[in-house]
């Protein structure tokens, strides 16, 4: 899994249209190996974004939970908490 796909489902407030379409930019970005696909492959690369994205958009509002929602600062503190163990202490040195 890309490590720059973020859980979207169950988070209060939920995710939004932009970070959809950035998990599917991402998704997308995966499976065909372009960062920026070349001009002959650019529209078939966008529409692959845009239908990624609607049919994540109606995953995520037809999935259901009894679980309460997860908080957004909460799960970004963990992150970074799983990050400093892994990576440092995160300080930066000149």
């Amino acid at each position: 899994m890309c490590r720059n796909i973020k859980t979207l489902f169950n988070f209060d407030p939920p995710a939004n249209e932009e970070e959809v379409r950035a998990a599917s930019l991402q998704f997308v970005r995966k499976l065909s190996g372009f960062n920026k696909p070349s001009r002959a492959n650019e529209d078939a690369f966008n529409a692959a974004v845009e239908e990624v994205t609607r049919i994540a958009q109606d995953l995520l509002q037809s999935l259901t939970t009894n679980a309460p929602p997860r908080d957004r600062e909460v799960e970004a503190d963990k992150a970074r908490e799983r990050a400093v163990r892994r990576f440092g202490s995160g300080e930066v040195t000149a």
